[in-house]
């Protein structure tokens, strides 16, 4: 997802060996070569996250999406009205024209269809994932961002000057209107598909809707200027970038008490690996993403990209972050280091002679 903020109207596992024999020296030996393994390999490595490759796109990319088996990346291209799909692959792009100024999108659960909000047209673009055809279907002013739920049965799009939520129905395409508060920017869904969290960049807030009555619980008071928010895999937190407060909030989606985190200059999207384990921040102003240990709550490490990078998805193996470099015009492909257990791998011990 996104954000540079419009401001509008608004195992290894080792060969057989023959059993040592365990006489008392053998046994010391043995001891010690596995607490010196352990010495060596308890020590996390630290990540090596690395761009492997620039991929060309159309003008003035924001919003990725990656289908559900990894096979290609959906990049909405705000100045050129295209979405850009790329093989992962093969890193080859076919261009799809859609509406006005693309801002966001998201892919269906099944990954036949891909939702493109338009924030010129007021329209949202349905495009079928196999043959490329695209239809169109009226929301609110300024659809700003969409997400799916879980169960693929409702698309949730922020109209920003509307101040109102659209849900899709996404098999008939029928679409139900509700008020959710000034400015409504951005959009997450928890993974049981029972709760939306949505931004609001004016409001300095994060409304909580149920998804199931449409009301809106709560509003959180979250800092300034909330931008883009993703949803921890198991649903338990919610990550919310504030680029005018070089900050991460951090919002327990059961008590809803807020953790602030410095992050660096201008945090922008995010998004979370798999596991949970690392949430993936663009700094629009500062040309990288920072890798947050969402366990320390640390920065992990910083990864250069292009130049005004936006929005970021992560395949669903974990294994690559697909970054939309917005003043540049290009996608940073990031290669993800493997996470290792705080035990380390005892793989590489030799046994004694």
């Amino acid at each position: 997802m996104s954000r540079t903020t419009i401001v509008d109207p608004s195992g290894r596992v080792g060969s057989q060996r023959a059993e040592p024999r365990t006489g008392p020296r053998q046994t010391a030996g043995l001891v010690a070569a596995l607490a010196v393994g352990l010495m060596l390999t308890a020590t996390p490595a630290a990540h090596a996250d690395t761009v492997t490759t620039t991929i060309d796109v159309g003008k003035g990319p924001d919003g990725v999406a990656i289908t559900p088996d990894g096979t290609h990346a959906y990049v909405t291209n705000t100045l050129s009205n295209t979405v850009s799909v790329i093989d992962t692959t093969t890193h080859d792009v076919t261009t799809i024209d859609v509406g006005n100024l693309p801002f966001d999108v998201a892919i269906t659960p099944d990954g036949t269809r891909a939702y493109v909000t338009n924030l010129r047209s007021n329209t949202v673009s349905v495009i079928d994932t196999t043959t490329h055809d695209v239809t169109a279907m009226d929301v609110g002013d300024d659809p700003s961002a969409v997400a799916i739920t879980p169960d693929g049965t409702r698309a949730y799009v922020t109209n920003l000057r509307s101040n109102t939520v659209s849900v899709i129905d996404t098999t008939n395409h029928d679409v139900t209107t509700i008020d959710v508060g000034d400015g409504p920017n951005e959009v997450a869904i928890t993974p049981d598909s029972t709760r939306a969290y949505i931004t609001h960049n004016s409001g300095h807030a994060v409304s909580v809707l149920d998804t199931t009555n449409h009301t809106v619980i709560t509003t959180v008071d979250v800092g300034r200027n909330p931008i883009d928010v993703a949803i921890a895999p198991r649903g338990t937190h919610a990550y919310v970038t504030h680029t005018n407060g070089d900050a991460v909030s951090v919002l327990d989606t059961t008590t809803h008490t807020v953790t602030a985190i410095d992050v660096g200059d201008g945090p922008t999207g995010v998004a979370i690996n798999p596991d949970g384990t690392h949430a993936y921040i663009t700094h629009n102003s500062g040309d990288a993403v920072s890798v947050l240990d969402t366990t320390t709550h640390t920065v992990a490490t910083t990864v250069d990209v292009g130049d005004g990078p936006t929005g970021v998805a992560i395949n669903p193996d974990g294994t690559h972050a697909y970054v939309t470099n917005n003043n540049n015009n290009t996608v940073s492909v990031i290669a993800i280091e493997e996470s290792r257990s705080s035990f380390g791998s005892l793989g590489s011990l030799s046994w004694p002679s």
